[in-house]
This record gives structure tokens, sequence and C-alpha cells, in this order.
């Protein structure tokens, strides 16, 4: 097996991620979403809001248990086996960032779950099943495109983590894990690493909360397309900051609460965060 230079492996990233990029480019040039189209209404949210949302998540989960878990199991499940392909591959500096970008996918990952809580929400029965309904949402299309739009974002990061080893531990890859380790705990390069990936991202999280943060839910609620969604979710943020910082980190803390138990806690955290920000959809959007 041949292991890649990191350098030669960023690049064949950034191939991909502008391939991602140019596939939906074109969902922002909707002809019938031109300038002055009305964008949907955005009202002004306090914290109490999200505790609201939160509890509204909880009520969903538990009225599901079962089925959001049995579909929840797959975010770990493939957490598990990226990193391991990774590492026996000979790209240990991926690792974290493949973990911790999955946030940069979730509100894609968990479309699902949002379906779940429109159909409760309209008093429908709802089991696991319905979660795929979503394949035939008139909004389909859509979804899929800011879905590759996410990918190709999540794509950049892993680029941009993979230049950041390179420029401070890389460019050689580590000998083991327990080297890896103490290289990035106990030098300065590795602080380095730290500082610089953590910043990095920030930003790239910080600019997916703007455009998805209520996008998905958007475009499963009303017939709008990806320009419309992701201009309206950025609405949201700027007149909200405060609030949807605090939704940020509250994601951010969960997905890492659930990810340190070898990503079982995921199969708790996806669901009630998926369903919240259905919740946070409502009251934000009129």
């Amino acid at each position: 097996m041949t292991i890649r230079n990191p350098i030669e492996w960023g690049v064949d990233q950034l191939w991909q991620t502008a391939s991602a990029v140019k596939s939906v480019s074109h969902a922002f040039h909707y002809p019938t979403e031109g300038s002055s189209l009305v964008l949907p209404e955005v009202r002004r949210i306090e914290v109490a809001d999200l505790r609201d949302a939160l509890a509204k998540g909880f009520s969903d989960f538990a009225t599901y248990r079962t089925d959001v878990m049995f579909i929840c199991l797959i975010y770990p499940l493939a957490g598990v086996v990226i990193a391991n392909a990774t590492m026996g591959n000979g790209l240990l500096p991926l690792v974290f960032p493949l973990i911790s970008g999955f946030a940069l996918i979730g509100p894609f990952a968990a479309v699902g779950l949002y379906e779940m809580s429109r159909r409760r929400e309209q008093g429908n029965p709802v089991t696991w099943v319905d979660a795929f309904r979503v394949l035939g949402s008139p909004s389909l299309a859509a979804i899929i495109e800011l879905g590759v739009l996410l990918l190709g974002i999540f794509l950049l990061w892993l680029l941009t983590a993979m230049m950041i080893y390179a420029a401070t531990l890389g460019p050689d890859l580590p000998v083991s894990v327990g080297a890896f380790i103490t290289d990035v705990f106990t030098t300065g390069a590795g602080w380095a690493l730290i500082v610089l990936g953590v910043s990095a991202g920030f930003l790239f999280a910080l600019l997916v909360l703007a455009i998805s943060a209520i996008s998905f839910p958007l475009l499963l609620d009303r017939r709008v397309g990806v320009a419309v969604a992701v201009r309206t979710s950025v609405r949201a943020f700027m007149i909200n900051p405060g609030p949807m910082l605090v939704w940020g980190f509250i994601v951010a803390g969960s997905l890492v609460a659930g990810a340190i138990p070898l990503l079982v806690g995921l199969i708790v955290v996806m669901p009630v965060l998926g369903h919240a920000t259905w919740h946070l959809y409502r009251k934000v959007v009129h």
C-alpha cells in the first residue's frame, strides 16, 4: 500500500472540492429567485427560545426514541470506520479533522430528523420510515445541492487541516499514534497546530452555521430554492447573532460530548439536535 504525501493528498481533495462546488454553483441562480423575491420573515429570538427548542427536541426524541436511535446508529459506526480507514492509510493527522468536521455536514445528515419533527407537528403518525420521506420532497434537488455545497466546505476544511499539519509538524507523517500525540502536546509546533487548527475550524464552523442553521428545514417546509434558503439563514444569523452563536456552541459542545465515548453518544446527541433544529427554525422563520 502506498502512503501519499499530505500535500499530494491535499491537492486531490482540492480538485474534488472544486468539482463539488462547481456542481452546485447553478443553485444560486434560479431564474425564479430574482433579487425582487420577498424572503421569508425572520423573527428576533432570545436564548430562552434555544432552551425551548431543545426541550421540544428532547420531547420528539423521547417519543420516537427507538426509531431515531436506530437511524442515528449509522453516525458512530461511520465515524469508527472512517477513523480506522484513515489511520490504516497513514493519514493519522486527519482523524481529528474528520471527526470534528462532521459538524460541517451535520445539518444535511439530520434532514430526515427534521422531516420526522415536521410530521409530528402536523399531527401525523411517525415512524423511522418517515425519515426517508424526504426522498419524496418537492425540494429534494435543492436539499441535495445544498448538501453537496456543505460537502465541498468539508473537503476544504480537510485540505486546510492538512496544510496546517504540513506547515507545523509535517510534511512527514507521524510514525505512530503515540509519537503523534507526544508531538502535538509537548512541542511548540504541536501547540501551533492546535491553535491554528482550532482557529481555522472555528471559521469554517461559523460559515456553515450562517448558511445552514435553518436552510434545510426551510427547504422542507416551503417551495424555495437554495439561494433563498441560504439568504434567509444568513439573515437569521445577522438579526440574531447572540442566540445563533450560542446555538452554534451548543451544537459543537454536544457533538464533542457525544464523540468522546467512541462516538456512541451521537446516537442520542444527533436526534436531539436534529429535532431541536426544526423547532428553532419554527421560532426564527415566520
